[in-house]
């Protein structure tokens, strides 16, 4: 008989914490087996059949998310919409919006934020979860490289102040007559021979290296965590220092593109008393990574003592109105091209994950990949925590269901770890309905899905002990 022939799926709805309601059956061309598992069993109030759209996955949106980015998902396959009234989403797609672990629907496989930085989402739970939270590296980099560019420029001459002062003696009619007198009070300095100190060296640091080094600027980085990637996106011409106190001693300038990091061993205030006392008097700071990296009363001390410049792209209830300090509304990432490239890098990360299994770009689950499955297989994912003996675990249970392994891959990252299995289909019925609740609801074991071309199906949750399916 042909590969494709027609297959029977149960798809068992029951209501929650209450009676099975219904059973629905809907044929799909998969295999030469039949494939029984359970669909939408628990967690729901009502039959899924008056709330689900069949066949397609549900992507909830928060914020603004740009259209071309969206456009990403096939209608064919996917529903984006910004609220699910009946808690079905399948992924959420955000960028700065602050995510409660209350907006993250039971049936949520996948959290992507429009953006490098996940301080907005709780990924530590969502970690506990078994849930992967996904960021766009490098998406908004040349955006807010630019306006970094941009800042040297503000901390070299007194642009804003001239600004403001050419529109007061517009008001008063004296522009023509006062310009030649006035502009001796907005002297600055050429940025060409002057040092720049580059304090992280990812996507946004590197390309801030090259532009300053094309500028005639001379540069010197700190990084501990310094990649091969980006190492060799670096100007030859860079100096490696080995702390953030050596890489600010002899520089005009300090570009911070650190991530925020809280609690001990952080990131948070690390630019404090210490690392400017090593700073000359006339430094200019750009902060466009985090607001929370400076210290506001150390910066506020600094800029006092000296003719230190702060220029920062987050808001600050200290120093908004420093004469020394130019504060702009988070603009960093805010132009078309990076807001569509953020999109565009998060649906199609988030539709590798829901379709084929592959992590890439998570901050919290460890990157894995496999070859695209055979035809006639069926792929299962099995996200568990970080103990000895769950991979052999797996591997039992599907010995045991007499299911043959065609390929795995087994990684792990912190606390976590994950599996990709694709398996082989024999001519017998297989009931994955008792495997997959065999293998999701094991001590350690946080989540499964199996993946077969039913798009939104086949996901299982242990939820403190009790089986989401």
């Amino acid at each position: 008989s042909s590969l494709f022939e027609p297959i029977i799926i149960m798809l068992a709805t029951t209501l929650r914490r209450t009676t099975v309601s219904a059973a629905r059956a809907s044929t799909r061309c998969f295999a030469s087996a039949p494939v029984d598992f359970d669909h939408f069993s628990s967690g729901w109030e009502k039959d899924s059949s008056e709330y689900q759209t069949e066949g397609k996955f549900h992507i909830e949106t928060f914020n603004k998310i740009s259209p071309l980015g969206l456009a990403r998902f096939p209608s064919k396959n996917y529903e984006v919409k910004e609220d699910w009234e009946n808690n079905n989403a399948h992924a959420i797609l955000l960028r700065s919006h602050k995510l409660q672990e209350s907006e993250v629907d039971v049936s949520v496989r996948a959290i992507a934020r429009c953006g490098a930085g996940t301080n907005n989402v709780p990924v530590a739970r969502m970690s506990e979860l078994g849930i992967p939270v996904f960021n766009t590296p490098g998406a908004n980099a040349n955006a807010v490289k630019e306006l970094v560019i941009c800042g040297l420029f503000l901390g070299s001459r007194r642009l804003i102040a001239g600004i403001n002062h050419m529109t007061q003696l517009g008001e008063q009619g004296l522009q023509k007559e006062r310009v030649e007198k006035d502009k001796s009070m907005f002297g600055g300095r050429e940025i060409a021979g002057k040092t720049l100190a580059i304090i992280g060296m990812g996507h946004i640091g590197a390309a801030t290296a090259r532009e300053a080094s094309a500028l005639g600027m001379k540069t010197v980085g700190y990084d501990p965590a310094l990649s091969i990637e980006s190492a060799l996106k670096l100007p030859r011409e860079i100096s490696i220092a080995d702390s953030i106190s050596s890489a600010v001693a002899e520089a005009d300038y300090i570009s911070l593109n650190i991530p925020y990091i809280k609690g001990e061993g952080g990131t948070h205030g690390i630019i404090g008393k210490d690392v400017l006392s090593h700073m000359k008097n006339d430094a200019v700071v750009l902060n466009f990574a985090r607001g929370e990296l400076v210290d506001s009363d150390a910066m506020k001390e600094y800029l006092d003592a000296g003719d230190g410049r702060y220029i920062s792209d987050f808001p600050d209830d200290l120093l908004w109105n420093h004469k020394n300090a130019i504060l702009l509304p988070h603009l960093g990432a805010s132009t078309e091209e990076a807001e569509e490239t953020a999109a565009a890098m998060a649906a199609d990360t988030i539709q590798a994950y829901l379709e084929h299994g592959t992590i890439q770009n998570s901050v919290n689950f460890p990157a894995a990949a496999l070859p695209e499955r055979k035809e006639g297989s069926i792929r299962v994912t099995v996200a568990t925590q970080n103990v000895p003996g769950m991979l052999a675990y797996i591997s039992d249970v599907f010995a045991k269901h007499g299911i043959n392994i065609l390929q795995q891959i087994n990684t792990s990252r912190g606390d976590l770890a994950y599996n990709v299995i694709d398996v082989e289909l024999g001519a017998d019925t297989i009931d994955l309905k008792d495997l997959q609740k065999e293998l999701t609801m094991h001590d350690g074991v946080l989540s499964s899905r199996i993946l077969f071309g039913v798009a939104g199906a086949g996901y299982a949750r242990n939820i403190e002990g009790s089986y989401f399916v």
